[in-house]
């Protein structure tokens, strides 16, 4: 690797060109490409990256040079791995190349550096060179918090381009969609209200996250509710962004159950979309009194009905059939021994009343979800349980018993495919786990408004797109992207300073992190600019401000 220099005369001005290039060989005939050109950066510069390349297989003898002056530089590796996989997924672009663009792009990649609110990422602004690699312009946590409504209000667009970049004149005609909800702290978010809560935070207000993906989970669109939204009044949103932003036709949007009701089915049906989604356990009761089907159908194996142009595909599963029956067994254990302990507190409390002992049985049986088969009596403080057993195994003949219920005709997709496409919405779930509780982690969200509520989620999301892609990378080492990404961060530049010139002077990779960038295809540079941009936190631009 090495800098071409050439100059060149054109109405009387002569013109410098430096270009970063390498040789290479290819079909046993030496080659040049062009890596970068450098023609904007002063003289002095470019002396000092000649210099070095001049010297990168030895750079102990930059030591006896006068006037050079060698340091530990920032950290490299994280950074220009997730740009370059960004760049490859058509991010960059999406988000464009002002200082809002390049702002959201560090945005995403801190979220996967290292999970953290605004603070958290200009912290490690000034720790890795994201100025020196996304070529910053001064920035400090005022402009990220603004950079989320920007987000917001560009989100759109984002989303429209990543989904043409992606998929090209040939979308997917599948799409998954689920919800979930994310519990919040304190009481100020735009977007908090008390509702359904999945992570079973009682007395905290969430806000619901709705995530389109395509047919092989790659998201392509978010949306951001009111925390008391209920599931089914998220779909229209993400129906219209389907129709009016990606223009897609011939869809089949898969949702789960309870999701898909009749108003939404509906609308899917004016679009001339098609449906996949499953029916609850009483609308599976309500189809076998009717006589739809039998109970005797529901096997192994699949099955499948068709009534009046809706295919019903139903199976029961019996390995849930076994978990099912153990828990309930374990349930009447768990039962059973409260109610030994409240025998055992009456009979050494004479004073104990015996209606507050029914009562902790009887509201710890609805917990259970029991109560139906479970009657509490009492003889002379004395409490029994009597269950209901033929009752028990009657709603027990549903155990590991589900129905998928489409619209499409079974000319297209035979029953089998019908349930594989249902199944892929554990993609989605997937895509949840990692957005909640794994690697990116949507809380604490430090934020209030609306704009940068759906900000934070976009970026979430977008971060999600690169985990993803580095995941596939990466899942034969046995490592995860947290721990990749942590081992790249590691790879630190050599500042090399001559005279008032300064470079960065990239090493090259050994053992993991050459395995981590060469399975995801990156090559890093021999030498980066050294740009000393200024990054602040408010508590520094405070202290700045009263020195002005």
């Amino acid at each position: 690797m090495y800098i071409d220099t050439s100059k060149s005369i054109q109405r009387e001005k002569i013109y410098t060109r430096h270009l970063l290039r390498e040789t290479y060989r290819e079909g046993g005939k030496i080659k040049h490409r062009t890596i970068a050109n450098l023609s904007g950066l002063p003289d002095k510069v470019i002396a000092a990256m000649k210099l070095a390349l001049r010297h990168k297989d030895n750079l102990s003898v930059l030591v006896d040079v006068n006037g050079i002056e060698m340091k530990q530089g920032m950290r490299i590796g994280a950074v220009f791995c997730l740009k370059v996989l960004a760049d490859r997924l058509g991010l960059m672009k999406a988000l464009g190349t002002d200082q809002q663009g390049k702002l959201a792009l560090w945005q995403v990649m801190a979220r996967i550096i290292n999970q953290g609110s605004r603070l958290s990422a200009v912290r490690l602004a000034e720790s890795h060179a994201a100025c020196d690699i996304m070529g910053f312009n001064a920035f400090n946590e005022d402009h990220l918090y603004a950079n989320l409504a920007w987000l917001s209000k560009n989100q759109e667009v984002i989303e429209k381009r990543l989904f043409k970049h992606r998929y090209g004149a040939a979308p997917p005609r599948l799409f998954l969609y689920d919800v979930t909800s994310s519990y919040l702290e304190g009481m100020c978010n735009a977007f908090g209200a008390f509702g359904y809560n999945r992570d079973g935070k009682k007395g905290k207000q969430q806000i619901v996250v709705g995530l389109l993906t395509a047919h092989d989970g790659a998201p392509v669109s978010v949306r951001v509710f009111t925390g008391n939204t209920q599931d089914p009044k998220t779909v229209a949103d993400q129906i219209s962004a389907l129709v009016n932003r990606f223009g897609v036709k011939d869809v089949v949007f898969v949702g789960d159950r309870g999701m898909l009701k009749q108003p939404q089915i509906d609308v899917l049906n004016d679009h001339r979309f098609h449906y996949i989604t499953a029916i609850t356990k009483a609308q599976i009761q309500k189809l076998i009194n009717d006589g739809s089907f039998q109970m005797s159908l529901f096997d192994e194996d699949l099955g499948e009905v068709e009534i009046d142009g809706v295919r019903y595909i139903f199976r029961r599963n019996p390995q849930r059939v076994d978990e099912l029956s153990a828990s309930r067994t374990d349930k009447l254990k768990n039962l059973q021994r409260l109610l030994d302990k409240q025998n055992l507190y009456l009979a050494g409390h004479p004073r104990a009343k015996v209606e507050v002992a029914i009562k902790k049985v009887t509201e710890y049986a609805k917990k259970l979800k029991l109560h139906d088969w479970i009657t509490v009596t009492v003889d002379e403080r004395h409490l029994e349980i009597h269950f209901d057993r033929e009752g028990c195994e009657q709603a027990a003949q549903l155990d590991g018993c589900y129905v998928l219920k489409t619209d499409l005709p079974a000319t297209e997709d035979s029953a089998r495919v019908i349930h594989q496409r249902y199944k892929d919405l554990a993609q989605v779930e997937w895509a949840f786990r990692t957005f909640k509780r794994g690697h990116l982690e949507i809380r604490p969200t430090f934020v209030q408004s609306e704009e940068s509520t759906r900000g934070h989620v976009l970026v979430i999301m977008l971060a999600y797109l690169l985990e993803r892609e580095l995941s596939g990378y990466w899942r034969d080492l046995n490592i995860t992207v947290a721990e990749g990404i942590d081992e790249l961060s590691s790879l630190r530049g050599v500042e090399i300073a001559i005279g008032d010139a300064t470079c960065q002077k990239v090493p090259r990779p050994a053992d993991l992190n050459e395995k981590l960038l060469r399975l995801a295809d990156v090559r890093l540079p021999v030498v980066l600019p050294l740009r000393k941009v200024h990054v602040a936190t408010r508590k520094k631009l405070a202290t700045e401000r009263k020195r002005k």
